[in-house]
């Protein structure tokens, strides 16, 4: 990875580097939280960790900046762990195997967790550099974003001084967020019994594969396939058609990520095996077609296995199948308000079999509450018709838009001086945590901007090179340019 320091901002990148060797998939942030700390404590900064995780680091503001308006920089320190199935990576030990491929760094056959250790990166070199002008910084490491926004809604108030809040988290430079979407989370659990394998049967693996999968939030408007539903396609048509039975299946991981990858062990009577090899060769077609523009390359293949001896049983395997196959699945609605933007949407993210339970994970987006919650209600229906528990949590709220914002108007102006070209000025369909960080603390003038990092959350993610040297400019002119109190 020493390829990495080559490149500029070189402190920036080092940084990175440091953060991608060690291990911190969300729940699972331990050794990068003391990293941080021991980060903060070896350059003589106040740092704390407060009850929950958070790291938070405080540096003074440089000679004749000391009237500046406070500033907070923030970003999660967690990682989403995606990998291909063909990839051995243990997310819990190994570090990520980050390189550069053109114009990109990116990961060998995992997420690069560039979402979002270029943000704390960013940071981390904020709070080492001698020679940047800003007034009073404090920087804020979040933990656990990604799976439930557990640092950002266990904030206490008054911790943090600052006024003006630069969240660190949006990918895509040369647009500058001022709002986002709420979420919630759904978790839904069929229980099943086995039953003894019938007699007469042949198995296959059915595999799926081949999807880009990505941010179930900044990418569910691009029309890309969901494993999970695509797979539950198939199943019901097999299942009608060829007595198909399955033991087990397995598809889509993350809740925030859109499924790429689905797998079942499914039996059918022998007479029906080549009918079954048939009907997967017409769906991989089928699926190609109707996806040829978005997803070049559906793999969906059907390979002999041993034939397992317990199948779900046939009342369970019905109800759901229907019911994964009816569930409200992508874009619901796009808002009125912000054209191009989508308002609600769900990802239908992992479907998981195991010892007589079959559990269900869903993200439900809204910047409207209220489509969220109705959203909600339609999705507990389909599956407490087929005889499912459908439960909700983390609720959070969204971030809402203020395009009278002074540090809105400050990073515009420098954008412009800095590039010659107009920043963009947009709200995000994803749950950066300026929600529920504004609601702890209302006087915080907040903005959210990044670099470009292409296909979040999937193994395919990407961080554009030159993007991060235009990000790195943006924030430290923001910082010299900060108004006084």
């Amino acid at each position: 990875m020493s390829e990495l320091s080559d490149l500029q901002p070189k402190a920036l990148w080092v940084n990175f580097e440091q953060i991608c060797k060690i291990p911190h998939p969300s729940k699972h942030e331990h050794d990068v939280v003391n990293f941080i700390k021991e980060f903060g404590i070896s350059h003589g900064l106040e740092t704390i960790v407060d009850e929950i995780g958070n790291v938070i680091i405080r540096k003074p503001a440089t000679k004749g900046m000391e009237n500046r308006v406070g500033v907070i920089l923030q970003g999660h320190v967690d990682m989403v762990p995606q990998k291909n199935s063909t990839t051995n990576h243990d997310f819990l030990k190994d570090p990520i195997q980050a390189h550069i491929e053109g114009e990109y760094v990116k990961a060998k056959g995992t997420t690069l967790g560039g979402d979002d250790g270029i943000g704390v990166a960013a940071a981390l070199a904020v709070l080492e550099d001698k020679e940047i002008a800003h007034g009073p910084i404090e920087a804020l490491f979040t933990i656990d974003e990604e799976t439930g926004m557990t640092g950002a809604s266990n904030l206490k108030a008054g911790l943090l001084k600052g006024d003006i809040f630069l969240n660190m988290d949006s990918e895509e430079e040369g647009i500058l967020y001022i709002g986002c979407a709420g979420g919630i989370n759904a978790n839904i659990s069929f229980n099943y019994h086995s039953e003894k394998t019938p007699a007469g049967m042949s198995a296959f693996k059915l595999v799926l594969s081949g999807l880009k999968g990505g941010h179930s939030g900044a990418d569910i408007h691009l029309g890309r396939a969901n494993a999970n539903k695509l797979m539950n396609r198939f199943l019901k048509h097999a299942t009608k058609e060829f007595g198909l039975r399955m033991s087990e299946i397995d598809g889509g991981g993350l809740r925030n990520a859109i499924p790429f990858e689905s797998f079942v062990t499914a039996l059918v009577p022998k007479d029906k095996e080549n009918a079954l090899k048939e009907a997967v060769v017409k769906a991989e077609k089928i699926f190609q077609e109707e996806y040829a523009a978005v997803e070049p390359h559906i793999s969906f293949t059907a390979e002999p296995t041993d034939i397992p001896s317990h199948v779900i049983d046939a009342l369970t395997q019905k109800n759901l199948i229907l019911a994964v196959y009816g569930c409200p699945n992508g874009v619901m609605r796009m808002s009125d308000s912000m054209p191009g933007l989508v308002e609600t949407s769900n990802n239908l993210a992992s479907v998981k079999s195991h010892d007589g339970v079959i559990d269900l994970q869903c993200l439900l987006r809204s910047s409207v509450d209220s489509s969220k919650d109705d959203l909600a209600d339609m999705i507990q229906c389909v599956f407490e018709l087929a005889g499912a528990k459908a439960e909700f949590a983390d609720n959070y709220p969204g971030w809402k838009p203020n395009v009278d914002s002074p540090i809105l108007h400050a990073v515009e102006t420098t954008y412009k001086k800095l590039f010659g070209t107009e920043p963009c000025i947009k709200a995000i369909h994803a749950g950066l945590e300026c929600g529920l960080l504004g609601g702890v603390y209302p006087n915080w003038d907040m903005i959210s901007f990044g670099p470009t990092i292409q296909h979040p959350h999937s193994p395919d993610e990407q961080v554009e090179i030159k993007s991060v040297k235009k990000f790195w400019d943006l924030l430290v002119e923001t910082l010299k340019n900060v108004p006084t109190k």
